[in-house]
């Protein structure tokens, strides 16, 4: 089986993207939506980014920005991924000339296939929990909402943590999984034996 990538979203502070980069992760996540208790301004996330080595890939999440905003973004911080968590149309996500993914926010009804129809130009398709605040609320779905041999393009997220995530990569086979509150001691902080613990379950799962 292929090695499942990993990413570690919601990071604010140097100390923890140095402990996921040590840990192994492969992509490193900043929210640039100011509601959210992870969101970090524009000068710190250029901070942020600047700690990471080779082949460790920087994303920037985003909420129904203005382009204006995502714009500002970009001028300053070199981010490699962009994703796209509210309700932006394909066009709104390709317009920036950068590789992104999209979210979809996971409950009974909503039809996977026909969502990524949707978004011919994404890299993957994220599929989280259907939460108030447009994720990191810690909470799983229906993992059975995800139709079989989706995995190829598939991002798991939502409610992932050191216990469940070999059971979620052995089950579906996900090309990624993303985790923030489940490595987390308070939100937006993140735990340096979480994440370790975290990735060692997944590379436990692919073996």
């Amino acid at each position: 089986m292929p090695r499942t990538r990993i990413k570690i979203c919601g990071l604010t502070r140097p100390e923890d993207v140095r402990a996921a980069v040590d840990a192994g992760a492969d992509a490193i996540g900043f929210v640039f939506y100011p509601p959210s208790p992870r969101a970090v301004g524009i000068e710190q996330a250029a901070e942020l980014v600047a700690l990471l080595p080779p082949f460790v890939s920087s994303v920037g999440l985003f909420v129904n920005a203005a382009a204006a905003d995502v714009e500002a973004v970009l001028a300053r911080v070199p981010l490699q991924l962009l994703q796209f968590h509210g309700d932006e149309a394909q066009a709104e996500c390709a317009r920036f000339g950068r590789a992104w993914i999209k979210a979809a926010r996971m409950r009974p009804g909503v039809d996977l296939v026909e969502f990524s129809a949707s978004y011919p130009g994404t890299s993957g398709i994220l599929v989280d929990a259907f939460v108030d605040g447009y994720g990191g609320g810690g909470k799983t779905f229906d993992w059975s909402l995800i139709p079989p041999g989706f995995g190829g393009r598939l991002v798991l997220s939502g409610g992932l943590d050191a216990d469940n995530v070999g059971d979620a990569v052995r089950r579906l086979r996900p090309w990624a999984v993303d985790v923030s509150s489940g490595v987390e001691s308070e939100k937006g902080i993140k735990d340096a034996a979480k994440i370790a613990a975290f990735i060692a379950g997944v590379r436990h799962a692919d073996g």
